[in-house]
């Protein structure tokens, strides 16, 4: 069957307009923040002689879509809330601070939990890598401003069910 002209350009106008709006829709949950479920467990950070500095309410990043997301695009994230990245193996990690509108402490830890180092201070946007230094498993992102505030250094241990052997 062939349709007349007008009806055909009316057919495509909408055809593309119907993609024009599925493409933005896309484009705006692209945009859209993740926000994980808080664990149950909350994560304790240790001092090496294991006095507790600290303690956060956790959302655990595990997949790699999880990991690629994190805090990108987030405004608000609670004073006592952090994003834990567990990943399957021991390994140099880079992170950057692309899309990712709030400074954050970037914390770096081993198998066994223990911080082998904190990036104080990250920079909102930067495309900069970050990097562990030494094979992490486990990252752990914070306000920026927190690690120094509570004297979170390296040689301190991350302590969750997560973590370690329990994970």
């Amino acid at each position: 069957m062939h349709w007349p002209v007008p009806i055909r350009s009316h057919m495509a106008a909408m055809a593309l307009a119907m993609l024009v709006l599925v493409a933005a829709s896309l484009v705006a949950l692209a945009n859209e923040p993740m926000r994980l479920p808080v664990d149950p467990a909350q994560l304790a950070v240790t001092s090496a002689d294991g006095k507790e500095r600290a303690r956060f309410d956790l959302e655990i990043a595990r997949t790699g879509d999880e990991h690629m997301r994190g805090l990108m695009h987030r405004t608000d994230l609670p004073a006592d809330r952090a994003m834990l990245f567990v990943f399957d193996a021991a390994g140099q990690r880079a992170f950057w601070m692309k899309d990712t509108p709030l400074p954050l402490d970037i914390i770096f830890a081993a198998e066994d939990g223990t911080i082998v180092r904190v990036a104080r201070d990250t920079v909102p946007f930067s495309t900069v890598p970050i990097r562990s230094g030494a094979p992490a498993l486990y990252v752990l992102e914070v306000h920026a401003g927190t690690t120094e505030a509570l004297g979170i250094v390296a040689g301190d241990r991350l302590v969750h069910p997560a973590i370690g052997q329990d994970r």
